[in-house]
């Protein structure tokens, strides 16, 4: 299989490149019924849009979405629905130069070893750009899962090597970064200040915290729920690496630490992350993201053309100085399509 098609019961298939016409997803297994339409998914992707923060591109997509299928009088009918996303400000003779060199840090190299050939216009199908399919398609998501109580939300836990200390989630919406901490939302303006003038870029870390999740969801081996989490966000571009609950520091601590209690009235702690032996525990699930720097940058770096020869290559143009907090909704995107399609799971088990 090609890869362009994720989930079960669940399923979603993203098409599109980043300077072509359009994008668009086609999502099945919607149930019948859910309210739906244009101005519901809409604000979900004006979160994921160009120019959302000091860390963006100057590029200006709007984004609107259109709903080509699967919804009549404003609810899903229980058959495919299409959705297209039309590109408007793609600049693609910014990339001519860039044709036959192979960009450090992108998957020019890879692509190219793959398939023999390659949309060198922003990336063609390896952009950022692709992920406003996801999104729209995990609002839709979102829409299912309000049916069950349950509620996602992705914020910004560091950017720069600046940590957030706090984390009130009520201040989340009131800085540019989405950060829980207002603090360390100022101090994270300053660094992306002193990295965009230094033609670099940073990578971060995005928390995402999902409430009114019921126990029993998740599969015991291997689909389970941690795993279809990690794979989820694993797939979005810049994204290194996932840990769920204590994650990578579970290894430095000891079972009597690490082993959540269970008192009559629940759990004492969340070391666990919401989930175990793949299944969820009922508790809320509590996941991270760790995001790469954005490779495109103005500082002079060393590669190779498609013939091998040695060159060097400077990139201008439309960047981000940072993927987040414009990733912090695909994130939360992904983590939507996981569980509503781990939703429909169960109730088809019982």
């Amino acid at each position: 299989m090609p890869g362009n098609t994720f989930g079960s019961f669940f399923r979603i298939t993203t098409w599109g490149e980043s300077h072509g016409p359009a994008l668009g997803v086609v999502i099945d297994g919607c149930p019948p019924g859910i309210v739906l339409n244009e101005s519901i998914i809409q604000p979900m992707m004006d979160r994921r849009k160009p120019g959302s923060s000091a860390a963006s591109t100057s590029r200006r997509e709007p984004d609107c979405i259109r709903i080509l299928s699967g919804v009549f009088e404003g609810r899903s009918t229980g058959t495919p629905i299409s959705i297209l996303i039309e590109n408007a400000d793609a600049q693609s003779r910014a990339y001519a130069p860039l044709a036959d060199v192979f960009r450090p840090g992108h998957g020019d190299f890879a692509y190219e070893a793959k398939y023999g050939i390659r949309d060198w216009r922003g990336g063609g199908r390896a952009s950022a750009r692709e992920t406003s399919s996801r999104v729209a398609a995990g609002a839709v998501a979102a829409e299912i899962l309000k049916t069950q109580g349950v509620q996602v939300r992705a914020y910004t836990l560091e950017i720069g090597g600046i940590r957030a200390q706090e984390k009130d989630l009520s201040v989340v919406t009131k800085n540019s970064f989405l950060c829980p901490d207002m603090s360390a939302a100022e101090k994270i303006a300053r660094r992306i200040d002193e990295v965009r003038k230094a033609q670099d870029s940073v990578g971060g870390i995005v928390e995402v915290l999902a409430q009114g999740i019921p126990a029993g969801l998740g599969e015991p081996v291997f689909d389970k729920m941690d795993a279809d989490l990690a794979k989820a966000l694993m797939s979005i571009g810049a994204v290194k690496g996932v840990e769920i609950g204590s994650g990578f520091q579970s290894a430095r601590m000891l079972g009597s630490e690490h082993n959540d209690p269970i008192s009559e009235n629940g759990f004492l702690s969340n070391h666990a992350g919401g989930i175990l032996a793949g299944i969820t525990s009922g508790q809320d699930i509590v996941v991270r993201a760790a995001v790469k720097p954005i490779p495109s940058i103005g500082k002079t770096q060393h590669t190779i053309d498609r013939h091998g020869s040695p060159t060097t290559i400077q990139i201008s143009g439309r960047h981000d100085v940072c993927a987040i907090p414009r990733i912090n909704v695909v994130c939360e995107a992904m983590v939507n399509l996981v569980l509503t399609d781990h939703v429909l799971r169960q109730r088809a088990f019982k």
